[in-house]
């Protein structure tokens, strides 16, 4: 069994489906233009390896064992219920999957906890589900997989959903998806649409939307997520800043800008935390720490995609004191995702 004292391990971006679902979504219709996710996003429903360790909790538990992760933080496979066209369903199946979710982290309260998917489809009813899921169900906050049907949150009928999570106090994890049906063609060709190129793109587009409309202003205390130490970002926040400023004062009125309370990274820096999923780099990690500090940072592997054991190896050889290894194992994750404490 993994070591749960000293240095507790919590992985925060791991991801789980059932076969319930998969048979629930099969005759679904996507957005327009979303047809290449439907269809990749269910690929790996053939995919022996990935669907056994998305569906068995069993093999999830044993690897879990093997690599040493304490805890996953669960969250229904992505773009969960955000491709489909029909509002009331993917509603319906939001609800109903954090439903299981709720039961598996209740079998094993030790080793899962629990993000609830949401239907942004349906904004009030979105949010109505995040103070269920957070409330009754007890999970520490929400994951969305960027945009849905090409939409996104900084948009204004998407505001009741910022305004329940601040309202809870829980956070959101914005996952990667492929490129909206806005941007997706330059991406088609060479596998550029997923994980190589076009996620990270996706969702640090959708971070920067959140940043520049000003929804960090209205909602102060909101705390978002990004996975893969940022989609980029913090390596980039000096030339955000620059043009920004530069933008503002020579051309606001013609790229439609918002004025801000604050630069852009100080509301990165603010609002905004970064895990390690999928970005086992050390020397992208310690550009990481000293750009946005140790209490920013997350522990995640990005199960199943990615491999337990070469993400906690990496985790155990980073260049941390005890102090900076106690947050990015655990801590953190503990006081954002309310993962309960050891005593």
């Amino acid at each position: 069994m993994p070591d749960t004292t000293s240095r507790r391990v919590i992985a925060v971006e791991e991801h789980f489906a059932t076969t319930e679902y998969w048979n629930r979504t099969a005759e679904l219709p996507a957005f327009s233009g979303e047809d290449a996710e439907r269809v990749y996003s269910r690929s790996f429903i053939a995919n022996e390896f990935i669907s056994k360790r998305l569906t068995d909790l069993r093999t999830r538990l044993d690897e879990m064992d093997s690599a040493g992760v304490d805890v996953s933080v669960l969250s229904l496979n992505p773009p969960g219920v955000q491709l489909w066209s029909d509002a009331a369903t993917a509603t319906s199946l939001a609800r109903e999957m954090n439903d299981v979710l709720a039961d598996i982290v209740a079998a094993h309260p030790t080793r899962f906890a629990g993000l609830a998917a949401v239907a942004p489809q349906e904004p009030a009813a979105a949010a109505e589900e995040i103070r269920r899921a957070t409330g009754t169900l007890g999970f520490g906050g929400v994951l969305i997989g960027s945009h849905t049907g090409g939409r996104y949150l900084d948009e204004p009928e998407c505001e009741p959903i910022l305004a329940a999570l601040e309202e809870t106090d829980s956070t959101l994890y914005l996952h990667p998806r492929m490129p909206s049906p806005q941007m997706l063609e330059p991406y088609k060709p060479y596998g550029l649409q997923q994980a190589i190129w076009g996620f990270q793109a996706e969702a640090s587009t959708h971070a920067l939307r959140l940043i520049l409309s000003g929804a960090f202003d209205r909602h102060p205390n909101l705390r978002v997520v990004l996975g893969h130490l940022g989609e980029g970002l913090p390596f980039w926040l000096w030339r955000i800043d620059n043009m920004h400023a530069k933008a503002y004062a020579w051309a606001r009125d013609v790229l439609d800008m918002v004025g801000l309370q604050l630069t852009p990274s100080e509301y990165f820096q603010r609002n905004i935390w970064i895990t390690t999923s999928g970005m086992c780099d050390h020397d992208a990690l310690n550009y990481c720490l000293t750009k946005v500090g140790a209490e920013r940072v997350l522990f995640a592997v990005d199960y199943p995609y990615e491999d337990s054991g070469v993400a906690t190896e990496f985790l155990s050889k980073a260049e941390l004191d005890d102090e900076q290894h106690a947050m990015v194992s655990h801590r953190n994750a503990e006081r954002l995702f309310r993962v309960p404490p050891l005593t």
